[in-house]
């Protein structure tokens, strides 16, 4: 059996408190051990080639339009974003990979900036998932009012004026290089008492409007009238996210339902195509191998490190080993679907020095081995919802028979080819059933 583990949220906060030790020892106890062409093969982003075009601007002053108090604005079209073509018969689909962050922020560690540069370096975009509270400056704590807790309550803390204006500024710039601004919602609840897994629709709902409150209106909130503002429409650009811990995802999934996000990340799945679950795609985290062991884990730094030290301060002496068994964990999880299958690759990480910062150098490495190969895309979740909604439903359907790692026989041109046409009056084909899952 696997060993799936849960993910945190922690994120980055000027108020960071010491909750990862907590939350480690709440996992282990939980169980965590257990049992062709496609489009362009250029890695660095060339015109047509893939999402991070080179040398595209920012929309000039004179096409923003600020929206409410200027904390955000309207300025066209996000720029550095790919143009999709529907698979042709026969064609290979590109190996998607996605990098996202949860609890996006910038902090003294400065990594929310140093991701940037590793994606630009490497034509890779990603997916950062903000912590509403990380644009609430501690005084004024008493605006958020979480599901079953009382007003000015979080787990993560809050924010001072320093933080929030650094990562106000690394929101900016990432959006205009192409990269997606998700949510980490707020608070970060986990567990039994108040948790996220005990909300319900309307309580998620709540917390979705407030998380989107916090973007729509830092200015207000920090006072910091003289910053530029985020060049996007939040209601519109917000369209995913990954719930704390991975919980209450049953509720958040109709609430977001209902409130037009178009995927989701807070499950567990293996290394097939996607799916649709109440209209969003599930894009949840993926078990990968932990090299040397005899069971998987979630594609997620926080669970190699449930894994190898129980702690975020384990032995020096294995931190280097524990960052080459994840990187190694990865880039084997990347080939089985690149030689196999080509599902999309799902990887979460936090902006945290866990174990000395092994793991950051672990993801670094895996971007740069796998995202400059050919026909790889790395890109956000929204970027790889737009893919799949190019696709022809069929395709997608037949592509989910693949198992974890399994090739077509044949060949992706034999095993994507046109279907005949059915002789006239016979009977339809039976539906194409999703492979078991293992």
């Amino acid at each position: 059996m696997a060993a799936a583990g849960r993910s945190t949220g922690r994120g980055t906060t000027v108020q960071r408190r010491v909750l990862a030790v907590g939350a480690l020892a709440v996992a282990l106890t939980a169980g965590l051990a257990g049992c062709s062409d496609s489009g362009g093969s250029n890695p660095k982003g060339a015109p047509g080639a893939g999402p991070a075009r080179k040398g595209a601007a920012a929309a000039p002053q004179s096409a923003v339009r600020l929206i409410g108090d200027g904390s955000t604005a309207f300025t066209g079209a996000q720029p550095n974003q790919p143009v999709w073509q529907r698979l042709k018969p026969g064609q290979v689909p590109p190996q998607f990979v996605v990098f996202s962050w949860d609890g996006a922020g910038e902090d003294s560690q400065k990594l929310f900036s140093h991701f940037r540069k590793v994606g630009k370096e490497y034509g890779a975009t990603m997916t950062y998932f903000l912590s509403g509270v990380y644009l609430l400056p501690e005084e004024k704590r008493d605006l958020y009012d979480p599901p079953q807790h009382s007003p000015g309550r979080s787990d993560i803390g809050f924010n001072d004026l320093e933080g929030i204006r650094d990562t106000v500024r690394q929101l900016r710039g990432a959006w205009e290089e192409g990269n997606e601004i998700g949510t980490h919602f707020n608070g970060h609840f986990c567990g039994k008492d108040g948790g996220v897994g005990t909300w319900s629709v309307d309580e998620w709902k709540s917390e979705i409007n407030q998380a989107k409150s916090f973007v729509k209106h830092w200015k207000t909130n920090a006072g910091l009238k003289a910053e530029q503002p985020l060049p996007f429409d939040y209601d519109k650009e917000l369209v995913g996210a990954r719930t704390p811990c991975l919980e209450g995802r049953e509720n958040f999934v109709k609430a977001a339902s209902q409130m037009g996000f178009r995927y989701d990340t807070s499950g567990v799945n293996d290394q097939i195509w996607p799916k649709k679950d109440r209209g969003l795609w599930d894009l949840s985290m993926q078990l990968v191998p932990v090299p040397g062991r005899a069971f998987q884990t979630l594609s997620m730094d926080y669970n190699f490190l449930v894994n190898q030290s129980g702690t975020t301060q384990g032995d020096p002496s294995q931190h280097e080993y524990w960052g080459n068994q994840m990187r190694d964990g990865l880039v084997q999880a990347f080939e089985r679907s690149y030689r196999g299958n080509r599902a999309p690759l799902i990887i979460g990480n936090h902006f945290e020095s866990w174990n000395g910062g092994t793991y950051m150098r672990a993801v670094e490495n895996t971007i740069a081995t796998v995202c400059v190969q050919k026909d790889v895309k790395c890109v956000s979740f929204r970027q790889l919802a737009d893919w799949l909604d190019a696709q022809d439903p069929a395709v997608i359907a037949k592509m989910r028979t693949l198992k974890v790692g399994e090739a077509p026989r044949g060949g992706w041109q034999s095993f994507l080819a046109p279907q005949p046409a059915a002789p006239a009056g016979a009977p339809a084909a039976a539906p194409v059933k999703p492979a078991a899952r293992h």
